[in-house]
């Protein structure tokens, strides 16, 4: 069952397009990755899933309805992000004790722990906290709402390597006992890889990519060696990334429809086949150009 679904939507702010004609469906019960660099669409699309804004053309349906202004939808998401507003009056204790009047499934001894946990102090203000203790305590609420969709925009702004970590971990720990429709967006993929199970890769405002998190592991393949035999192997195929290095050699990424057959014969041709990591891949589909920053410094 899909919770998301998208159809040519774009967004559109002055004579920028922060969404262009953007499509896909995220499935019921999943945790995706939302990966981009600045300025892809990724904070846009989610404030539009979540009913903050609307889009400029196309069409949404969450929960098989418009978000837009919509309170079912309001009722059954939360959307965790750096410029969350919270009652300036209440503590963080007490803010605690509201959230349980507004979401029906907020699991009160949850936040109590993850609270005590992270060292808060029932007194503190949220406006007092450090940069990474808001991005801390606002995951806290994102944990323990238990809505059906859960939407993270870079959670982990602020926060230490260490608390970075016991937030993935609480929230996969979460996740199992309790599943529900989670998006995270982040640029930490290498830490967060583990947790999901779909991925939707974004490039100026559309869908660039979007498939489980195992198939990406294998979508590309990186070939290394003489720069002609690379270039006989690879004149045909979609060159992601290139780079040439010292003593007449190249390192070029390419889409992984090799067989394995022909794998064995690039490899006896006297070529390295290499795994591509899933953040090099990244980079390298989202840069500008094939050749990235070295691109800067080529002439001609």
């Amino acid at each position: 069952m899909s919770i998301i679904e998208c159809n040519g939507l774009t967004k559109v702010f002055g004579s920028t397009k922060a969404l262009n004609h953007f499509s896909c469906k995220i499935e019921e019960n999943t945790i995706t990755g939302l990966i981009g660099r600045n300025g892809a669409g990724k904070s846009t699309l989610l404030k539009i899933i979540a009913g903050y804004m609307e889009q400029t053309s196309g069409e949404i349906q969450v929960f098989s309805e418009n978000p837009f202004n919509n309170l079912f939808v309001s009722a059954n998401l939360i959307f965790v992000h750096e410029q969350l507003t919270l009652p300036t009056a209440l503590n963080l204790q007490e803010i605690l004790e509201a959230m349980g009047k507004f979401y029906k499934n907020w699991d009160r001894e949850l936040a109590q722990r993850l609270f005590e946990y992270f060292s808060f102090h029932p007194s503190q203000y949220y406006n007092g906290l450090s940069k990474g203790m808001r991005s801390t305590f606002n995951t806290i609420l994102g944990l323990a709402a238990r809505t059906p969709l859960t939407l993270f925009d870079e959670p982990t702004t602020g926060m230490d390597a260490a608390v970075r970590k016991d937030f993935y971990r609480a929230l996969l720990k979460d996740y199992i006992a309790n599943p529900r429709t989670i998006i995270l967006s982040s640029h930490h993929l290498e830490e967060i890889e583990d947790l999901l199970e779909d991925i939707l890769l974004m490039k100026q405002g559309g869908n660039l990519l979007h498939m489980p998190m195992a198939d990406f592991r294998e979508w590309a393949i990186g070939l290394e060696g003489k720069a002609a035999l690379v270039n006989e192997w690879t004149k045909d195929r979609d060159v992601i990334f290139s780079k040439s290095g010292a003593f007449d050699q190249s390192y070029v990424v390419v889409r992984n429809d090799f067989s394995e057959v022909e794998v064995q014969k690039a490899k006896q041709a006297g070529m390295n086949v290499l795994p591509v990591s899933s953040t090099d891949l990244c980079v390298y589909l989202t840069g500008k150009t094939k050749g990235g920053i070295d691109d800067v410094f080529n002439e001609g």
